[in-house]
């Protein structure tokens, strides 16, 4: 019996997991952050705005970092499954063999 994980980065499934739900907080930031800025741009709180538009690029090149993080991880999990495949195909033509 497989022994359970013990933190997020046991296996690629649960790497990709926690990614997915890293970059859906993520959104949610940058949903708050965009609600913040509009209400400093109505009160024309510059420097306010000034920061809260920097937060909101880096959390956008965050999103994309992870997006690009979770995309990696699904090449990564796709050419596993396609490697442990070939490796099955592999012990099942020498058992047929002998």
């Amino acid at each position: 019996m497989p022994e359970a994980s013990e933190t997020p980065f046991d296996n690629i499934e649960s790497s990709h997991e926690y990614v997915r739900l890293l970059t859906e907080a993520i959104q949610t930031a940058i949903s708050e952050v965009q609600s913040d800025l509009n209400d400093a741009t109505a009160v024309h709180a510059d420097r306010r705005k000034e920061a809260l538009q920097l937060v909101l690029f880096k959390l956008t090149k965050l999103e994309n970092s992870m997006r690009s993080s979770r995309r990696i991880l699904n090449d990564l999990r796709m050419l596993r499954r396609l490697l442990l495949e070939e490796r099955v195909l592999v012990r099942a033509a020498g058992q047929a063999v002998d």
